[in-house]
């Protein structure tokens, strides 16, 4: 059985590990690699879309950056229980035309006893921002 380290139960100091490990995947626009962090049959809401499963998680991502570039992500520690991790985030994109968004958002994540994601649920919002006014280089 795959495990993904550090494990539940959480502590802070754990929990604050497993997002930093998220952030740094995420960073990396990696769709497979990000997906590894999640059990084969994961469940997510992200924003209006539901998802089941590593391969969905694979195309979303593959969609979500081939149009969200530039993509840079900040994620913080909120709370958290024995199986479960709350997360504050931001994140600046830029479209096709040139544009940018900074994202801001919070996720609710369960976990299995092998540290593999189970549910994530994520709001999101998104706000046009000038160029000069990106925090994420």
């Amino acid at each position: 059985m795959e495990k993904r380290y550090p494990l539940p139960p959480f502590t802070k100091e754990s929990a604050i590990e497993k997002i930093q490990l998220a952030e740094d995947a995420w960073n990396s626009q990696s769709p497979l690699k990000v997906s590894k962090a999640y059990t084969l049959n994961s469940v997510w809401r992200n924003r209006d879309e539901f998802i089941s499963g590593r391969s969905e998680i694979v195309e979303f991502l593959t969609r979500k950056w081939a149009k969200e570039l530039n993509y840079r992500l900040k994620k913080e520690y909120w709370a958290h229980t024995d199986d479960r991790i709350a997360v504050r985030f931001e994140y600046e994109y830029s479209n096709a035309e040139g544009h940018w968004f900074r994202a801001y958002g919070n996720e609710n994540w369960e976990f299995d006893e092998n540290g593999l994601m189970i549910k994530r649920f994520a709001s999101i919002n998104d706000v046009p921002i000038d160029e000069k006014d990106r925090k994420f280089r």
